[in-house]
Formats: C-alpha cells, sequence, structure tokens
C-alpha cells in the first residue's frame, strides 16, 4: 500500500491518462493561481466487462432487495449499466465499489449518469469509508458523501452527509436540488471537496456549498448503487428490469502548476 498526502493506492496496476484525451471534456471547478487540476484516477467503462482491478462488486441483502453482480454489466458502448430485476419474488440490483482498490482524500470527482426510469428503487454515486462508524470529531475523521441520490421520478436530486455513525450519535445534513430535465439524457453529477469546505455540482452548476460536519479528513472509497427502498415508491409498480447508466467516473486532484505536487494537505485531527 501506497499513501502520499490523503491518497491511498490499493490496486496492483495504476494507470494515468492525460485529461485532455477523455471525451467528453469536464466542466472544472476554476483552480487556483499556480495550480491545476490533474486527472489521478478514472474509468470509462469502454471494456467489455467491468475492470475488477478498480471496483468490488458486494453480494448480499440490501434494504428491501438484495445487491448481486448479475445486475453489473458493461454495454458495449462505454457504459456501466446497473439494472433492477425481479426473479422468484425477489428484487436485486447492485453497487459497485473502490474499496480496498481506490481511496483517495479531496479533489474533483464527477460522473455523468443517465438515470433510473421507475419508481421503487434509486441510483447513487457516493463516498464512502468504514470510519464513518467513529463517534465524535464530527464528520472530520469519516464521512458518508452522497454527491447524488436520486429517489424520485421528477427534478430533484438529493445531496447529504452522514457521520458519527448511524445509531443513536448519527448526524446528517441534505440539500435537495430542482434541475428541470434532469431525467432526460444524460448529466454530470460533481464534487470539489477541499479540507475546508464540499461544493456540489449538477452539470457544471454549483448546487450546494457547506461545511457541515467540519469537512471530512480521511480518504474514502467511491460507490455507484442502485437500492430497493419505500423512499424512492413502490417497487412492485416498477415496470421491471430498468436501469441506469453511467458514462464514466472520474477523479482530479489540484496539483503545483511546477512541480506537480499535490498541494491540499489533510488537516490535524482534534483527539
Amino acid at each position: 500500500m501506497l499513501e502520499v498526502w490523503g491518497m491511498v493506492f490499493l490496486s496492483t496496476v495504476w494507470v494515468q491518462a492525460e485529461a485532455s484525451q477523455l471525451h467528453p471534456p469536464d466542466i472544472l471547478p476554476p483552480a487556483p493561481a499556480g495550480q491545476k487540476w490533474r486527472l489521478v484516477w478514472h474509468d470509462e467503462f469502454d471494456g467489455p466487462e467491468l475492470d475488477r482491478q478498480k471496483w468490488d462488486i458486494p453480494e448480499g441483502p440490501r434494504r428491501d432487495g438484495f445487491w448481486t453482480a448479475r445486475a453489473v454489466l458493461l454495454d458495449g458502448k462505454g457504459h456501466l449499466v446497473i439494472k433492477v430485476f425481479e426473479e422468484g419474488g425477489k428484487y436485486y440490483d447492485a453497487c459497485v465499489r473502490t474499496k480496498g482498490k481506490f481511496e483517495h482524500t479531496f479533489g474533483f470527482y464527477v460522473a455523468r449518469i443517465q438515470l433510473q426510469r421507475q419508481p421503487g428503487h434509486w441510483s447513487a454515486f457516493w463516498l464512502h469509508t468504514d470510519r464513518v462508524n467513529q463517534i465524535g470529531n464530527e464528520g472530520r475523521d469519516g464521512t458518508e458523501i452522497d454527491i447524488m441520490e436520486k429517489p424520485w421520478l421528477d427534478d430533484r436530486v438529493n445531496h447529504a452527509l452522514h457521520w458519527d455513525g448511524y445509531g443513536k450519535h448519527h448526524r446528517f445534513a441534505v440539500q435537495v436540488s430542482k434541475v428541470p430535465g434532469i431525467m432526460d439524457g444524460f448529466h454530470t453529477f460533481g464534487l470539489d471537496w477541499r479540507p475546508e469546505e464540499y461544493v456540489f455540482y449538477i452539470d457544471g452548476k454549483e448546487v450546494w456549498r457547506t461545511r457541515a460536519g467540519g469537512v471530512c479528513q480521511v480518504p474514502v472509497y467511491i460507490k455507484l448503487s442502485d437500492e430497493v427502498g419505500r423512499w424512492a415508491g413502490d417497487i412492485r409498480k416498477a415496470r421491471l428490469p430498468d436501469q441506469f447508466l453511467v458514462d464514466y467516473v472520474r477523479v482530479y486532484e489540484l496539483v503545483d502548476a511546477q512541480t506537480g505536487l499535490p498541494v491540499l494537505k489533510p488537516q490535524p485531527l482534534v483527539p
């Protein structure tokens, strides 16, 4: 394992591409003077199957359904497909995550997604760490960062932060954005995470700026998931199978324009 200023590489294979080689290009937040954005991790989903050196697929019960690798595929057109389907009276969907493979602190995280069409399940693009279960120090020692959750089939998008576990000490902050036309076609969902602040984006436009929880200072991993549950409506009313598509996931970090070294350093955690 190699750790460099809050970035943990656990995969045995590491490939870096130039951001200028990627299409479509991303709309990145302005970089401070003397700094620039550098692409440090990405998946364009161009291969015949999911790259298991980048992604893990957890299996087992999840809310009102079951996560299974059978709900994950690449469509041959450059998209990750996460499906929800019914079989034998049970509902199946999936999650892919970079846990144990790529874990990172700070930067700009962005995914280009086409949303699901049916009720009863929701898609999400989020960041997580097992340290979210630590109590005390607010979210600085571990926060669940929900860049996007889509439980509704309308213009609303949910963004959230969760810290201090999921029990009696649980704390959270939520923002609901309204974006006309969000259910049509592909859209980008981004997070500019710096040591002192989170800024959330949809299609390159800022939708939420917050310091809730004191801002996470530890590495997190990426998750793309679908979950079955009543928050999203009645799955029995859905015409299944349904799916959502991910065109790409990319992670950028701020570096010194001259040296290329990362410039964002975690703040010390208060004991």
